[in-house]
């Protein structure tokens, strides 16, 4: 379609980068702001301009050509350019480990080590009393073994890594057998029978889906078998009719054959919550307890600590993955360990890392103070003129990160709608605020759960909802 009378002067009327160039001079503007991104934004700026123009979308034409008008637009597009795209957000979700939003929150410990150990050289590989080279893994190996019980220890840079690391070293062209139930799948379409098949491993189901016996396992033993996998179905649940193989059972059947027996944890812990009053979930403890030679798990997960896969288990074994060629592709960075180190020595001390560690304070703490926060923020929001609605509700909270599927914390969340402010409308807003305000839509309120909300965001909060009542 050929441009109308109206759109070719508009198109002609649109100022060229020279001419916004010397506007921007004149006016002093951009002088601290690299030249690049101010071309760059100058251009998709007249680029919009000229797009709106033919899509018959600039309705107040041609006073958005002026000058003024588009230095508007090129200002908000320089400013978005120089904005981070990673940026703090506030977790009203009620999901605690929410994968989309980072998992778990460091501990103050973790973040002040990170921050020494990025801005500082460190012995990330030198044995000071050496005085050589060393491996970055003795950062951690010490503290893993001291808390769980191990005999060796190592660390990757996630735990899908930590999975086939060890499966391409233990059982690369041999046969893994494990029950059909367990083949799990977690966030973005990632499989176990997928990790397996890049390890090289090959994969023996068996059982059925909700119900395998010893019989299973050892009736799949074959002369190619090289190692027997327990997965724990941490980001789900079969109920009814079931039947599982204990770990205990499994590590039998593997003295018996001489195989030797892993378990993907998934999201392990060092602490036994059933003592906090929630369902139990199998600790790393427990798991090395029973005899399992290897067992991997999530550092970001329920540990509560930065993005990890952890290795702990035999000697033997965690000595043949070290020196596995792999482990250069997945190798674990300096900030990481650090921030590790620091989390772990927090669990020497169990009442201290529930209280250090913000997954384990959100997941175990009382919830007198989430009643409190709730109130609290509550009362911040009333306003005079009865613009806004607030109530307080109760609704439950997830652990999230593929962990404790059925578990339902009681939580409270307050509610909320303005007057003249579609509910949708509000939390997109909340969405643009600085920081995003990440809450959720429910029965046409806008609800935040105070279980993830920590005590020095109620004062953000606040403020982004009083700037909308103000435009309301």
């Amino acid at each position: 379609m050929h441009p109308t009378e109206k759109q070719q002067s508009l198109l002609r009327s649109l100022p060229g980068v020279d001419h916004i160039i010397e506007q921007i001079n004149a006016r002093g503007l951009f002088k601290n702001t690299p030249k690049s991104v101010v071309m760059q934004s100058i251009r998709t700026v007249i680029d919009t301009l000229r797009r709106e123009i033919l899509d018959g979308d600039l309705h107040t034409a041609p006073e958005s050509l002026h000058d003024a008008a588009v230095l508007v637009r090129v200002t908000e597009a320089v400013a978005g350019a120089m904005a981070f795209n990673l940026v703090r957000t506030i977790n009203a979700t009620g999901v605690v480990v929410h994968t989309n939003l980072g998992r778990s929150l460091l501990a103050r410990e973790a973040a002040d080590n990170m921050l020494a150990i990025g801005c500082n050289y460190s012995n990330l590989e030198f044995d000071l009393t050496a005085g050589k080279r060393g491996s970055r893994y003795s950062n951690v190996e010490d503290i893993l073994c001291e808390i769980s019980g191990a005999e060796s220890a190592m660390v990757v840079n996630n735990n899908a890594g930590a999975v086939l690391i060890c499966l391409e070293t233990m059982a690369r062209g041999k046969q893994v057998v494990v029950s059909r139930g367990e083949l799990v799948e977690i966030g973005g379409a990632f499989r176990i029978p997928d990790v397996m098949a890049k390890s090289g491993g090959i994969l023996r189901e068996v059982g059925t889906t909700n119900r395998t016996h010893p019989r299973d396992y050892e009736n799949a033993i074959a002369q190619d078998t090289a190692l027997l996998l327990k997965v724990h179905t941490s980001n789900y649940a079969v109920v009814g009719f079931t039947a599982a193989v204990s770990l205990e059972d499994l590590v039998a059947i593997g003295g018996k054959y001489h195989l030797p027996v892993m378990e993907d944890l998934g999201s392990g812990t060092f602490i036994d919550f059933s003592r906090y009053g929630l369902m139990p979930e199998p600790t790393v403890q427990e798991s090395l307890a029973a005899g399992v030679d290897v067992v991997t798990f999530s550092g970001d997960k329920l540990l509560g600590g930065p993005q990890a896969g952890i290795i702990l288990g035999k000697k033997e074994i965690i000595d043949q993955i070290k020196k596995n060629p792999i482990t250069r592709a997945l190798r674990i960075d300096k900030l990481t360990l650090a921030a590790l180190e620091s989390t772990l020595r927090l669990y020497r001390d169990e009442e201290k890392a529930v209280q250090s560690i913000p997954t384990l304070r959100m997941l175990l703490g009382p919830f007198d103070k989430i009643e409190a926060r709730a109130a609290k923020l509550a009362k911040m929001l009333e306003h005079p003129d009865n613009k806004i609605q607030v109530e307080i509700l109760d609704r439950p909270s997830k652990a999230g990160g593929g962990s404790l599927p059925l578990l339902e914390l009681p939580s409270k969340c307050v509610a909320l709608k303005i007057e003249n402010v579609s509910t949708s409308r509000f939390e997109k807003i909340m969405r643009g605020c600085t920081p995003p305000v990440i809450g959720r839509i429910e029965d046409d309120f806008f609800i935040m759960d105070m279980r993830t909300v920590q005590d020095d965001e109620l004062e953000i909060i606040e403020s982004a909802v009083s700037d909308i009542l103000k435009k309301a």
